[in-house]
């Protein structure tokens, strides 16, 4: 039987499936399920740095200041009571998930400034947690903070936390940098153990009834395979240029999808949509269709297979940066002709 094991963060894992930040975390149970499904380690569902601050006061005041002048504003920030959990309440569900499961559990942290949250990295890990991923979501509006001062605040902030930490840690990042292979070595540099490709930005809604800004969350789909293509090949760049492990989300939902992300360079691959969308039991069943595949195409393993068809592994490199690109433009053919 071929073997899937393979080792991310420094943790030797059973297998590349892991699930990623979700609300399947947020009960034990389902955690046990996860675990009893297939899955290697859990990434838990993020703790926000407005939380945090919420905690603090700091948030309350930045949600009731100048409502008299600007009232309409209020709308886009979240209500107090929409955070269920307390930092605290996080850290006691990270013991017990700690407890209750042999496999590696993951914190993790979303957030987008130095500070005050930091102490949490910290408090993540005396809660047990085997590793702590950073989820970085920033979507710049100031027209006058530059490219370079959105980088430079990125380094501060996971230097702050490679130092005040001992456990592995992981980065997830999004796509939208002016070279992103220059600001990966820069991570890289800092002592991250892993790198996780790549955050998903929900977008707002309309609602014409109400006349109001709405958030909407979209599940990915197997239908629509574009999702998992960005990572795909960025990882297939990236593989064999950085001491860290790399990680591959967004739009994994089969076997097919894994086994793609791990030929690319992939050590682990993280899945959200499909599970909340078809059950955690979804794991078993991906994990029987890779060892299929991979006894029928004589694989020994993950290992042998990762990385073989990566930038630096195909005959024609440069078909994941532009030589494709015309050739796929002007071959197209209109469906309706």
């Amino acid at each position: 039987m071929p073997d899937l094991s393979t080792t991310y963060l420094g943790l030797k894992l059973s297998s590349p499936l892991v699930p990623s930040a979700s609300p399947l975390s947020k009960n034990v149970d389902t955690i046990k399920r996860m675990e009893d499904a297939g899955a290697a380690a859990v990434v838990m569902y993020s703790l926000f740095e407005e939380q945090i601050n919420q905690e603090s006061h700091e948030l309350d005041y930045y949600l009731t200041h100048g409502a008299e002048s600007y009232a309409e504003a209020m709308h886009y920030f979240p209500e107090p009571k929409e955070f269920t959990l307390t930092p605290e309440q996080y850290l006691d569900h990270i013991r017990k998930a700690k407890e209750s499961v042999r496999i590696p559990i993951i914190g993790s942290l979303n957030g987008v400034s130095t500070g005050g949250w930091i102490k949490y990295a910290q408090k993540i890990e005396q809660a047990g947690a085997d590793a702590l991923e950073l989820n970085i979501y920033f979507i710049p509006t100031d027209p006058l903070l530059s490219s370079i001062d959105i980088e430079y605040n990125l380094l501060d902030l996971v230097n702050d936390v490679r130092r005040s930490v001992k456990i592995p840690l992981a980065v997830k990042l999004s796509p939208f940098f002016t070279n992103l292979t220059n600001v990966v070595r820069r991570l890289d540099e800092t002592g991250v153990n892993g790198l996780v490709l790549f955050n998903r930005f929900y977008q707002p809604d309309i609602d014409l009834d109400s006349l109001d800004v709405t958030p909407r969350v979209t599940l990915s789909s197997p239908f629509s395979p574009n999702a998992m293509r960005l990572p795909l090949r960025w990882i297939a760049i990236l593989y064999g240029r950085l001491k860290a492990d790399l990680a591959a989300t967004s739009g994994i939902h089969n076997a097919q999808d894994v086994l793609k992300m791990i030929m690319a360079g992939a050590t682990v691959t993280m899945m959200a949509s499909e599970l909340l969308s078809n059950g955690v039991d979804r794991l078993n069943v991906i994990r029987q269709d890779m060892l299929q595949w991979m006894e029928e195409h004589e694989y020994d393993s993950v290992t042998q297979m990762r990385g073989s068809l990566s930038q630096q592994s195909v005959k024609f490199p440069a078909a994941f940066e532009r030589a494709h690109y015309m050739r796929a433009i002007t071959n197209y053919e209109v469906p309706w002709k």
